[in-house]
């Protein structure tokens, strides 16, 4: 729903980001998540003020800005119901992990797309240009050369895709796929 960006003020207020780019959606919230790799925190929500352009969070048990900063880039993480609304083309994060991707020549989508899951997406990250969709190689994948698709030590290796147009096409969670566009990206 949005990523702490730093801290405002004396009394340990968070600046948010929203994901979304709309910040009503925060105010009368009762509780969030703040998450950080595998670490999570329940915070109840004391207030949350939308400014231009950000929002100013005050979670309790937060009060000073030293605390506050303890949580900067940590992503805030709320149920689904309280979430803002998707539009067109737009997906949530977690709905995105997991889904295998998928590459095929051609217009026509195969019947049996096994042979060309190159890959799973494990995670969606913030890159300077927009976002980046994170795939895990698939080790069996037999469109990918072994140099590609394995690291030195002979783990998968994992890629950062610009998630575009350009390299992503459909993306259809229901079916937990998205399709790539190039091969070529993944070296």
């Amino acid at each position: 729903m949005g990523v702490v960006r730093g801290t405002h003020g004396i009394a340990g207020e968070l600046k948010v980001e929203s994901t979304s780019g709309e910040y009503e959606h925060f105010v009368g919230m009762e509780e969030v998540t703040l998450t950080h790799g595998t670490e999570s925190r329940l915070f109840k929500v004391e207030y949350a003020k939308p400014a231009s352009g950000t929002l100013y969070l005050k979670l309790v048990g937060i009060s000073t800005p030293e605390k506050a900063a303890e949580y900067n880039r940590w992503q805030i993480v709320v149920p689904r119901k309280n979430a803002h609304p998707l539009q067109e083309g737009e997906w949530y994060i977690e709905d995105l992990k997991g889904c295998s991707v998928i590459y095929y020549n051609g217009a026509v989508e195969p019947e049996d797309d096994s042979e060309s899951v190159v890959g799973t997406v494990t995670d969606v990250k913030e890159g300077g240009s927009g976002y980046l969709v994170e795939i895990s190689l698939s080790e069996s994948c037999s469109l990918l050369r072994e140099d590609v698709r394995m690291s030195k030590g002979s783990k998968p290796r994992s890629v950062f895709v610009p998630f575009n147009d350009e390299f992503i096409g459909t993306v259809d969670v229901e079916r937990r796929k998205m399709r790539l566009m190039h091969l070529w990206i993944l070296e």
